[in-house]
């Protein structure tokens, strides 16, 4: 199972369950690479010339080429499940509160999330860290110093993104919300109560997707319209 994809540097790179990292330069052809690890890889991202993957019990992995891979010392044994990078930090975030920053990806330092929940989507934009998990969003400037936000839900919010001037994030039972700020959140209609579990943009468009490889679409993220869904694949033999 493939759960996270990011794009750097000429490369796509997904990763996901029992250490898998797959890279391809289109999209067409994959190649599986050695990860060292058999721990469940949950996102990845690429900044400041280096993808950076997270996992089960405290796994960071690095690599500047998507090839070779170097396992790093995160300081803790939680799940991390979500990473970004921005104005030259790198935040991870993962269960009971976790948040982990580091500007060489050698060094992780904790910090106080002001929170024991589950943490699962972090994005930058704006000069502004926005972290979203069960029934919860905070936020930060600096990935120091945390700030919780009224969400206006109690639902577990999965994803998170940042484009064209609006944050959104996306969760259970179809919830959808949109802030210009990271601070006052308003809540969008999805027309579902399934699982939304990741968001994104990109040519100017929002797109989240879900259970049942559910899409929903946005030119800007409040009208919402469903797309065909994602057909169902098996992975290829490698």
């Amino acid at each position: 199972k493939i759960v996270g994809v990011t794009y750097g540097n000429g490369l796509f790179v997904t990763v996901g369950e029992s250490g898998t990292i797959l890279t391809s330069p289109d999209v067409t052809t994959w190649t599986e690479r050695t990860s060292g690890t058999s721990k469940y890889l949950y996102e990845v991202t690429y900044g400041n010339g280096l993808f950076v993957t997270v996992g089960n019990s405290g796994t960071i992995l690095t690599s500047s080429d998507g090839n070779t891979w170097t396992k790093r010392t995160s300081g803790t044994s939680v799940d991390l499940l979500g990473v970004t990078y921005g104005n030259g930090l790198f935040v991870v975030v993962g269960k009971n509160g976790t948040i982990l920053i580091s500007s060489d990806v050698t060094t992780w330092t904790e910090r106080d999330s002001g929170t024991s929940k589950y943490l699962r989507g972090v994005t930058y934009g704006n000069g502004l860290f926005v972290v979203v998990g069960r029934g919860t969003i905070i936020t930060s400037t600096d990935g120091t110093y945390w700030t919780e936000r009224d969400s206006g839900t109690s639902e577990y919010l999965r994803g998170v993104t940042y484009g064209n001037g609006l944050f959104v994030t996306v969760g259970w039972e179809g919830t959808i919300l949109t802030s210009s700020d990271g601070i006052s959140w308003t809540s969008r209609t999805s027309g579902i109560s399934k699982l939304l579990n990741g968001v994104t943009y990109g040519n100017n468009i929002f797109v989240t997707v879900g259970q049942s490889n559910i899409i929903f679409t946005s030119p800007d993220g409040d009208s919402w319209t469903k797309s065909l869904p994602i057909p169902s694949f098996r992975r290829p033999l490698l």
